[in-house]
């Protein structure tokens, strides 16, 4: 990355040194028309976090007492509209428990508005990599992240939610491979939403048509989602992206990928891609499920990307990087919002080997290992949230029952394959039983982070 990826502090922002209780502010990380986000040391449990503050500039100021204030009458409705939506959004989002979805950690209303804390996430967005990394796109490329990617948008939409706001910036790749969806700030349930707050978050060349307007016949759905993410993908094959959906309905100048035929692209996908970008919103796919079908993709199956912006190891640190490491200074512009409570660790065991290995990688071990802080016999079972360091996402299938260190556990309840639990430093043996067939996996962990595992027979 480049000195220009530092994010200039808004005048209106909070001070660093501003506590929300445990919460002190340090610096901003990321700024937009709607949202500041800062990042902030969380002292009860020692750890960095980020927070998003809703603050749309267009309608509110700052005042010296740090509240927020209506430009004028007509703006306050607006920001009300806005601000139930980015209450919603919040919630709902916390009980969306999804390794591709950014986590909710808490959630707040002060200083007349409402406030989002999140784990710190590190990598790049596609807009970064289109940049910096074309090379690295390829049809693999694009049906190893798609599965994940498509995976956490039925997720959504199964929760019946639109993003809305999908585009090159909403989505990063992690330092650890993983797919993650970024910038929920236009997440739609159905009609109805203020549309006044909706028009100013438009991406012209990834927007579909419906969003542009308020026609109650035309109200967005997971297609619309499906326009954006045809777009996105058009772009990261063609280098450009599609005209703007507004003016193809003047004269559509948009070239069908299966004619244009870019090298070393199968037509089956390029099909599966043109067809997400019809104007008219019957005439695309009109779920995930359809479109998967179509890219002959399978959903939510797992296989990270390697690493763009690190190499070496599997670690990827939760502690401040030295001011002059650009990677980590531009924490946001590579992530925008965000697994987990500190920054990631992800470790598949899978025939033996790592599953999320990075590319020239070798000697990967069957067991993720770290150095343990905690002899395994004082780590013998799950803790609590306040003292767990590390989330452990378990694929689980149906009726498997699970067992850590030889002792049952209540199997978590499963959502789109995966089990969460969260674990203290130490060793753990976790065994899934069911019926006559036994899965194993073994890590330690002695670093916050979040680890992915799918136990082999």
């Amino acid at each position: 990355m480049t000195d220009n990826d530092y994010t200039q502090r808004p005048p209106d922002a909070l001070p660093p040194g501003y506590r929300f209780d445990e919460f002190e502010i340090q610096d901003v990380i990321d700024a937009s028309n709607d949202n500041i986000v800062y990042r902030a040391l969380d002292h009860q449990l020692e750890r960095q976090v980020a927070i998003r503050e809703f603050l749309p500039r267009t309608l509110m100021v700052r005042s010296e007492t740090q509240r927020l204030l209506p430009r004028s009458k007509q703006d306050q409705s607006a920001f009300s509209a806005g601000l139930d939506g980015f209450i919603h959004e919040a919630r709902q989002l916390a009980h969306l428990n999804h390794p591709n979805v950014v986590q909710i950690l808490r959630f707040w209303t002060y200083n007349e508005t409402a406030y989002a804390a999140t784990p710190v996430y590190s990598g790049m967005t596609l807009a970064e990599i289109v940049q910096h990394h074309p090379e690295r796109i390829n049809e693999e490329w694009l049906r190893r992240m798609l599965p994940m990617l498509c995976g956490a948008l039925a997720a959504l939409h199964d929760k019946g939610f639109i993003h809305c706001r999908l585009s090159l910036n909403s989505i990063q790749i992690q330092d650890n491979g993983l797919p993650l969806l970024l910038e929920f700030g236009a997440l739609r349930q159905g009609a109805g939403e203020n549309g006044e707050i909706n028009k100013t978050l438009l991406h012209p060349g990834f927007t579909p048509l419906e969003q542009y307007s308020d026609d109650v016949d035309n109200p967005p759905g997971p297609w619309t989602d499906i326009y954006s993410l045809g777009a996105i993908l058009y772009t990261l094959i063609t280098g450009a992206r599609p005209p703007a959906s507004v003016t193809r309905t003047i004269q559509d100048n948009c070239v069908p990928l299966a004619e244009s035929k870019p090298e070393g692209y199968s037509q089956a996908l390029l099909l599966a891609i043109d067809s997400t970008l019809a104007l008219r919103p019957e005439d695309r796919p009109q779920s995930i499920a359809e479109f998967t079908a179509l890219a002959g993709i399978p959903l939510n199956e797992v296989s990270p990307l390697p690493s763009v912006s690190q190499t070496g190891s599997m670690l990827v640190p939760i502690d401040p990087q030295p001011e002059n490491d650009t990677a980590s200074v531009s924490w946001w512009k590579k992530q925008r919002t965000p697994l987990q409570v500190a920054a990631g660790v992800v470790v598949g065991l899978i025939a033996g080997a790592l599953l999320f290995g990075r590319e020239n990688s070798t000697d990967a071990p069957l067991t993720a290992s770290v150095k343990s802080a905690v002899p395994p016999e004082s780590a013998a079972k799950p803790v609590s949230t306040s003292a767990a360091l590390a989330r452990v996402y378990i694929r689980v299938n149906e009726g498997d029952e699970l067992e850590v260190n030889g002792k049952a556990q209540k199997t978590p309840t499963a959502v789109n394959g995966y089990s969460s639990i969260q674990f203290s430093p130490g060793e753990y043996a976790i065994t899934l039983r069911n019926g006559e067939q036994t899965r194993t996996a073994n890590i330690k962990v002695d670093k916050p982070g979040t680890w992915l595992l799918n136990p082999q027979p």
